[in-house]
Formats: structure tokens, C-alpha cells, sequence
């Protein structure tokens, strides 16, 4: 069974060549918003706003699970494209025979631009420009969709432009000339497009035509945007004077010269990686996996067993889109995993490998946007700048279609959330995205199907060995004590442990005795305060103790903290501690509060709420008199007078201050 759906005009659908009523056109525009996003999830919410904009009904989410139930009726007679509902929203999941012209015009594109025969390339750009059948989403007004039909718009004129270029090498000027005139009048400002009409002119004998429309393209670029013709169209008009006989096609505006070789953007791997044998045990079986569903079916035929695991299996190559989101604390080590293991896997990947820093998490810093990160991915793959569409949609749908019958791993790192990583994900079968998160981001594996991967603290033994390979067994072994003191300091995180090693590196005349003693005899003091050792400890003092807090499980017990305000003054009876029983007055270890506010000392009293401080005589600015040294207690409820008025004369303001000796408030 044939199911075809189309945008490239009206939004339409055809079941084995048999129209089918999609509605009336509010409800088109719910299925088109639908089939943009095919086999990926749409919340209610995007539904809402693309398929309406600013004007939604009252009753929004009700009108339309009513479209949607009438949608499936109409699509009731196949089961290879089905509206299903998941978490927060629904998706339009299909099968391999189902088409939507949009998605197909756009990968037909890609597969030309990625071919080196002029002819094969043609044929291909021919084909996609065959499924135009009028302006995309006809009928349908709304802002998100009238922005993707300016977009693809945009990508057609490109399609266009880099058909005509082929056409031109291939000698078909005459055939091409009417389609180029019409074209041109449409789009008079596109010097490309100049240039393409001029060339065919002048290779149809009719080189006077092609300086004179040199002339008016001249004119009106300097009337309308006040520049002069770039170097491409001068070019072309010098040929035309010169009279030559076979003057080249014009090159398109940031065209590479030659084909850009396949991206490797993966940043250098981490030395001496030590530990990660189960987390990278279960990334092997799940590319194992991806690799044996494609033998089944005949798409993965001929894949290794394990990538990695094996030295006589060959590159592992995934069936499907696989999808693994590698979650864990700060400094745990899951880039430094990824990264790993994606330097294991890189020959089954070909075709390139990308990489980004999504910057989720950067302390002050800003997120990556996905259409910035979509963006570099197009320059990686390369894209001239000019043929990048507008707007992130469009630039997803290229990025995809660039990636289309090719094998590419993708490295999302650092990601924020779900929403983030979604515009980045491939769509084509053979590829592979490993996302790092501190969240565990339980929406892709809800909605994409995505391997969720939790990384955990080291074990004391992986955390020696880190230490050893980083210093040396040598080093280590000479001091075993120390070094196990550096391992339950840094409770397990290999950053922690990686900076401690950087800095025992550093200094190879410092035991790593000091390091530890450093770590335990100034654990709390405040940052940036050296300790009286050996001199640049800074780095150590902040390492260990934070390391310590982030233990968790194994953190020593501290307790509820001290209560504080009003409701602590009612109800601690006279003469108990402020401190906790189990606690030692001068600990403070409190889990809520950073490492670099642990200092020893007292527990502060607890500081009443305003209206009771009269009755635990707590003052919070009591500053001792300058001439008795006395300190002024709070004023009882019934030494409380009125409000002074302010006298009327300001120079007798001071005269009215009252003096706390003269008061018998001192004491």
C-alpha cells in the first residue's frame, strides 16, 4: 500500500493513488504541521500555535483532539501512517512506503549536491523539482507556517540556481534560456542568477543582449541597494567583451572550490582513560544491536560483531537512528566517556563525525542555541553560506537531508534539556547521536526512543588507577596512603582527581603526602585563602572538600539544620543550645551549604523575626557607645514613645537625637 501525503501546494494525501478527505483547512493545517515534524513528537502546545498563531479558539485543545479523531477516520483504510498520542503531545509515525513531498524534495536536493556527475545531479535536482505543484501550504495563514513557506521558497530558488549551473556545463543554454528570462525578471537583484542568463545570451550568439542586461542588473543594484556587481558577474562580462567562445558557468556566491572532506570534529580523547568497563560494555551491545536489526533486514548486512570489543569485527554500521543520552553529576566524567567511545567507534562512521558543546550548563555563560549549533553542523558538511536557508526549521530540514544515505555519528554534549537536542538529531537510518546531559533526559526515550545511560562515581580501585595513570604506579605505590587519601577526598569524581593529579604533576618535589594533609587540615577553609604551606595550594583547596560534599551516600551525617526566626525563639525552652544534640558546638557541616562556606567556629544564634526581638534582647546593629563603652540593649515593650515629629527647623535635627547614656540604656 502507497501512502502519499503533500504540502508542496495544497495539503493533500492519496492512499494507493485514491484522494482522501482531509477536511476543511483548519484541520489541513493540523496534519501539515503533522507531516513537517513526521515520526517525530509535536506537544499539544506547538499544535496549537502553529496551526492557529495568534488567534486560537476557546475551546483550542478540545477543537482539536476533535480534528485529530477525524484525521484518523480519514486515515483509517492504511495502518503505515497513524496518528498516535504520546506524553505531551502526538506524532505522525509512518512506515518506509509512506512520502511526503517536502521531505522528499529536500533529500533528493541533498543526494544531487552530493554527487559528482553533472548528469546523475541534474536528473536528481529535475526530480525534485517535479513535486512542486503550486505555493506550499496554500490556504493555510499562520505565522509559523507562512515563515516555512518563505524558507522553502528560498530552498526551491536554490535548487533552481544549482540546476541551471549543471544545465549550463552541460551545454543545454538554448533549452534553458526562456526558463532563465522568466526567472530573472522574477528575481532582478540575484547576481547569480545574472550571471546564468548572461552566459546563456552570449553562448546563443546574442552577446549584446547579455552586456545590456550587464547594464541594467549594474543599475539597478547601485539605484535600489547602492553596491556595484560582485567579481563573479564582472567576470562574466569581461568573457562577453572578450568574445570568448566557451566562458564558464558562474560560480555560486561562497561555493567551494573543491569537495569538502568529511567533517571530524571530535575533540582530542582523554589520557589514560581508565574504568568505564560496564558503561562502555553496554554502548558496544547497543551499536551491536542497531547492527544486527540491520542484518535482519537487510540493511546492515555484513556489520562486526562489537564495536571495539573485538579486533576481528569490522566497522559496526547502525540499521536505524540510534539514539544513546549518557546522564550523570558535574564532573563525573560523561563527556570524557563519550568522547571515549566515540574515538572507539569512528570507523563505522565514514561519512564524519560531528561534534558540539551545547554549553548547558556553563556557570554565567550562554546556551548554545540549536540554530547556532545547526548552523556550524551545515558549515562542517560544507554548505555555502549563501545556499543556508532562514530560520531553524528549514536549517533542520537541510541538515537532515545532507545526512540522507550517509553514516555520520553526532556528539551533542553538555546538553539542557530534550528541547535542545531535538532540532540536532538525525533522521536518516545509519546514524548515531551520543548526548551528554546532567539531566536525565527521560523525553528523548519517551519520544525518540533514545538508550538512557546513568554514569556513577568511580570505585576506590577505578579511582586509584586514574591516579596511577596520571602520576605514575611509581609515585603512587611510594606513597599508598596518601594516595588512598587523595581517592576518599575526591569521593570518586574524576575531575576532582584529575586536577589533584595535574597539580602533584606540576610539582613533582611536593609528596603527595602534603596534598592529602593539605586537603584535611584546610578542607574548610574559605576559597582563595592559602593555607601556611607550601605555597599556590588554592587549587587543592578547592578540589578536595567539594569533592568531599559531592559524595553523598558517604558524606557523614549532619543532621536537620538549626531552625531560625520567630518560630525557633517560641520554641526553644531558656537554656538549650542553639546547636544541634549530636552536634559539637564548634562543627558546622551543614549538607545544604557550599563547600566554601564550610568554616569551623559557632553556629550563629538564630535572629529573631522583627516584632519578637524586644523579647530575646537580640539587637542586630548594637554598636557600643563611643564615650561609656557600653553596648544599648534592646528597649523594653513600655520605654517605647511615640513617634518624634520631625522638628520644622532641620538645623535642630541633631538636638532631638537622644543620647543612650542619657537614657539608661547603657548598661
Amino acid at each position: 500500500m502507497t501512502v502519499e501525503f503533500g504540502v508542496l501546494g495544497s495539503v493533500e494525501g492519496s492512499i494507493d493513488g485514491r484522494p482522501v478527505a482531509l477536511g476543511h483547512a483548519r484541520q489541513r493545517g493540523v496534519l501539515a504541521v503533522l507531516l513537517v515534524d513526521v515520526d517525530h513528537p509535536v506537544t499539544v502546545d506547538q499544535l496549537i500555535d502553529r496551526a492557529w498563531g495568534h488567534h486560537p479558539p476557546r475551546q483550542a485543545r478540545s477543537t482539536l483532539r476533535g480534528y485529530l479523531s477525524r484525521l484518523r477516520q480519514a486515515l483509517a483504510a492504511t495502518r503505515e501512517a497513524v496518528i498516535a498520542r504520546q506524553p505531551g503531545g502526538y506524532v505522525l509515525t509512518t512506515v518506509g512506503t509512506v512520502t511526503v513531498d517536502m521531505h522528499s524534495f529536500r533529500r533528493l536536493a541533498a543526494q544531487a549536491r552530493a554527487t559528482g556527475d553533472d548528469t546523475r545531479a541534474a536528473a536528481l535536482f529535475e526530480q525534485s523539482l517535479r513535486l512542486w505543484r503550486a505555493e506550499p501550504f496554500a490556504a493555510l495563514d499562520t505565522p509559523w507556517l507562512n515563515a516555512l513557506r518563505d524558507a522553502l521558497v528560498q530552498e526551491r530558488l536554490a535548487a533552481q540556481l544549482d540546476l541551471g549551473d549543471l544545465r549550463l556545463r552541460l551545454g543545454q543554454h538554448t533549452a534553458l534560456l526562456p526558463e532563465l528570462s522568466a526567472r530573472a525578471a522574477a528575481h532582478p537583484l540575484d547576481e547569480h542568477l545574472a550571471g546564468q542568463l548572461m552566459l546563456a545570451l552570449h553562448r546563443n550568439g546574442r552577446s549584446a543582449e547579455a552586456l545590456d542586461h550587464y547594464h541594467r542588473t549594474r543599475d539597478r543594484l547601485a539605484r535600489e541597494l547602492g553596491i556595484d556587481p560582485g567579481p563573479a558577474l564582472r567576470e562574466i562580462q569581461t568573457a562577453v567583451l572578450r568574445q570568448d567562445t566557451a566562458p564558464g558557468a558562474v560560480p555560486q556566491p561562497g561555493a567551494p572550490t573543491q569537495p569538502s572532506p568529511p567533517p571530524a570534529q571530535l575533540p582530542l580523547s582523554v589520557a589514560a582513560f581508565t574504568g568505564r568497563d560496564v558503561e562502555l560494555a553496554r554502548l558496544d551491545r547497543l551499536l551491536s544491536a542497531a547492527a544486527k536489526a540491520g542484518a535482519g533486514t537487510g540493511a546492515g548486512a555484513g556489520a562486526g560483531a562489537g564495536a571495539g570489543a573485538g579486533a576481528g569485527a569490522g566497522p559496526v554500521r547502525p540499521a536505524a537512528v540510534v539514539i544513546s543520552a549518557v546522564s550523570g553529576t558535574a564532573g563525573v566524567g560523561k563527556t570524557a566517556l563519550a568522547v571515549h567511545w566515540a574515538h572507539r567507534i569512528r570507523e563505522a562512521f565514514p561519512d564524519g563525525q560531528l561534534y558540539v558543546n551545547l554549553r548547558g550548563f556553563v556557570p554565567g555563560g550562554s546556551i548554545t542555541d540549536p540554530a547556532e549549533a545547526v548552523r556550524g553542523f551545515l558549515d562542517a558538511l560544507g554548505v555555502p553560506p549563501a545556499r543556508i536557508p532562514n530560520g531553524l526549521e528549514a536549517q533542520a530540514g537541510l541538515y537532515r537531508s545532507l545526512l540522507a544515505d550517509r553514516r555520520v555519528l553526532v556528539v551533542l554534549d553538555n546538553a539542557r534539556d530534550a528541547e535542545q537536542v531535538r532540532p540536532l538529531l538525525p533522521g536518516a537510518p545509519g546514524c548515531l547521536a551520543l548526548v551528554t546531559s546532567r539531566n536525565r533526559l527521560t523525553g528523548l526515550a519517551a519520544t525518540e526512543g533514545a538508550h538512557l545511560l546513568s554514569v556513577d562515581l568511580l570505585t576506590p580501585g577505578q579511582a586509584r588507577d586514574l591516579l596511577a595513570g596520571r602520576l605514575g604506579p611509581h609515585r603512587t605505590a611510594a606513597e599508598p596512603s596518601a594516595a588512598n587519601e587523595i581517592v576518599t577526598r575526591c569521593a570518586g569524581l574524576p575531575l576532582a582527581l584529575a586536577i589533584v593529579a595535574a597539580r602533584a604533576a606540576d610539582q613533582l618535589h611536593l609528596p603527595l603526602a602534603v596534598l592529602a594533609g593539605e586537603g584535611g587540615r584546610h578542607s574548610s577553609e574559605r576559597p582563595g585563602r592559602r593555607g601556611p604551606g607550601h605555597p599556590g595550594t588554592r587549587g587543592v583547596l578547592l578540589v578536595l572538600p567539594s569533592a568531599e560534599q559531592r559524595r553523598g551516600p558517604a558524606a557523614p551525617a549532619a543532621g536537620p539544620a538549626p531552625r531560625t526566626g520567630h518560630r525557633a525563639a517560641r520554641g526553644r525552652r531558656p537554656g538549650r543550645s542553639a546547636t544541634r544534640p549530636h552536634q559539637h558546638p564548634g562543627d558546622r557541616t551543614d549538607p545544604r551549604q557550599p563547600a566554601h562556606r564550610t568554616h569551623p567556629g559557632p553556629v550563629r544564634p538564630p535572629r529573631p523575626a522583627p516584632h519578637l526581638r524586644h523579647r530575646t534582647g537580640h539587637h542586630p546593629r548594637r554598636r557600643r557607645h563611643p564615650t561609656c563603652g557600653n553596648t544599648p540593649h534592646a528597649r523594653p515593650l513600655s520605654a517605647h514613645r511615640p513617634r518624634r515629629r520631625r522638628p520644622a527647623d532641620p538645623s535642630q535635627e541633631d538636638s532631638h537625637q537622644s543620647d543612650p547614656c542619657s537614657t539608661g540604656l547603657c548598661s
